[in-house]
């Protein structure tokens, strides 16, 4: 069952005073009273998906997929991965979180991307990120954050670096006409 917020990605506005966010777009995973998760989808870390699959003992994986940067999802639990994909739910840990879109949690669908069985789009992030109850929607108001629908060439295919401007242009926002924005393109 979809979430209030779930499958919306958040875009960082200037008013935002936390750095782990600061220019960030994190696509809200799942919403409801007791909080939020998400992760972010425009920060590289400093791994690649060979590099995590070499820490996790998964071999194969062609070249193209073992260079694909990890991303830094959050600054909540650094240490566990998360894959958001297209193609359902036939691992172990999924979460649905909107039409063809899926979180997983489990070491297999990295074996399977490895193997070339996994899902047709799929980007790993270390970490995620996460708000208590209530703390979301308090910083929403705050104009810490807008939000904006989710899709998949904004999450599969943007360069990291046009996602944050990709996201806002989404819903019309050009920061580059903004005063807070100007010159930082």
């Amino acid at each position: 069952m979809p979430t209030p917020l779930a499958n919306q990605v958040l875009i960082a506005l200037s008013a935002l005073a936390d750095t782990n966010f600061s220019r960030s777009v994190a696509l809200i995973c799942q919403h409801d009273d007791d909080g939020a998760m998400g992760i972010v989808v425009n920060r590289p870390s400093e791994y690649t998906l060979g590099e995590v699959f070499g820490q996790m003992g998964v071999d194969g994986g062609d070249e193209s997929l073992r260079s694909q940067v990890v991303l830094a999802g959050g600054p909540v639990h650094p240490e566990r991965g998360f894959v958001l994909h297209d193609g359902g739910t036939r691992w172990d840990s999924t979460l649905v979180i909107g039409n063809d879109l899926f979180l997983t949690t489990s070491r297999d669908i990295l074996e399977a991307m490895a193997k070339g069985e996994g899902p047709d789009n799929a980007i790993v992030a270390l970490g995620c990120a996460g708000w208590g109850s209530g703390q979301l929607e308090h910083e929403i108001t705050e104009n810490d954050w807008l939000t904006a629908p989710a899709d998949a060439e904004l999450l599969f295919e943007l360069p990291l670096d046009v996602r944050w401007q990709a996201a806002a242009g989404r819903i019309g926002v050009d920061f580059a006409h903004l005063a807070d924005y100007a010159g930082h393109a």
